[in-house]
């Protein structure tokens, strides 16, 4: 089995500024949010069996995992 990564994918960075004050009065001062989205790759070369464990791995909630198979 051939194993390549992780390798890093470029961090995606959605930003929002929104104002500070609620009802829109005052000075105009702005909170900017910001959320980091980190990829990573990891390129297999394995068989069905290997694949089979690879889904049963328990992941922790906010990690999400995408499984594409080539032929």
């Amino acid at each position: 089995m051939a194993i390549r990564g992780p390798i890093p994918l470029p961090t995606k960075k959605l930003k929002v500024p929104c104002r500070k004050s609620p009802d829109g009065e005052g000075s105009e001062t702005w909170d900017r949010w910001e959320m980091r989205i980190h990829k990573r790759l990891i390129d297999l070369d394995a068989d069905e069996r290997a694949l089979r464990q690879l889904m049963r791995i328990q992941v922790p909630d906010g990690v999400n995992i995408e499984i594409v198979l080539r032929s």
